[in-house]
């Protein structure tokens, strides 16, 4: 992808929209959409790294409510011509086709490798990556498994939908309690996947969320790893304009 001069690649992740209640995080919600109208003005695409809500789910004929002013603006922009990516996060596992279908939004769930002005980009949401977190890719397993797909499906809505945000809540991150920190470079399962990919391939940048804390930190020559933070804390987002990347503050 070309980045034409004057025009920029935007990302953004972890907003967690619906949490802890709707009308909590509504305030969140205008917020990340007048960032969405700013942004659109000069944006050469826009990528989303998950967890965009704090729970998703698409039956064959539902969605979960709410989350309006968002899926309006991503329609509005998607229309305009500019290309948006979306990535899936922990909370929104389970997107299948509504995205692409009603919206024109690619939706990937495995980190993919992009270039931008000869630039190379790995990108994804970073759950389940590197070493450690071995309770979690248990869970993750089944939380794709499509049987468990199924199951879940027979539950009515209100009652599944209840169910999951409830879940969701529990999580102390997004609960509000304050247990989000740095841990290291060699305590960061992301670095420590980040490096293992550069015995592969060099990459320029290496782009994540999932751990909501704004981080930029060089693995090597010319090679750095970026986490975009998340839309709770602290409104970080990352932005590339056709040279270098770096990260702000909305």
């Amino acid at each position: 992808m070309t980045v034409p001069k004057g025009k920029k690649i935007y990302f953004s992740s972890d907003n967690h929209l619906g949490a802890p209640t709707q009308k909590e995080s509504l305030p969140r919600e205008k917020k990340f959409v007048a960032w969405l109208d700013e942004v659109k003005h000069d944006a050469a695409a826009i990528f989303l790294l998950g967890d965009l809500f704090d729970f998703w789910f698409e039956y064959k004929k539902v969605v979960p409510k709410g989350f309006t002013r968002t899926l309006g603006k991503l329609a509005e922009i998607s229309d305009a011509g500019i290309p948006i990516y979306y990535f899936v996060g922990n909370h929104d596992l389970w997107m299948n086709g509504y995205f692409e279908e009603e919206l024109n939004i690619p939706v990937f769930h495995k980190p993919r490798e992009f270039f931008f002005n000869q630039t190379s980009f790995f990108i994804g949401h970073g759950d389940g990556l590197g070493p450690g977190d071995k309770g979690y890719k248990r869970m993750k397993k089944v939380f794709t498994n499509s049987f468990s797909k199924w199951i879940f499906r027979w539950l009515h809505p209100d009652l599944g939908v209840r169910l999951a945000q409830y879940m969701s809540v529990k999580n102390k991150l997004i609960s509000g309690d304050d247990d989000a920190k740095f841990l290291g470079e060699d305590n960061e399962w992301l670095v420590q996947y980040c490096k293992r990919k550069l015995e592969e391939n060099h990459r320029d940048y290496f782009v994540f969320g999932h751990r909501h804390l704004p981080l930029e930190i060089d693995l090597e020559t010319n090679s750095k790893y970026i986490n975009l933070g998340d839309w709770i804390r602290y409104y970080t987002y990352g932005v590339f304009d056709g040279e270098k990347m770096e990260l702000k503050e909305y």
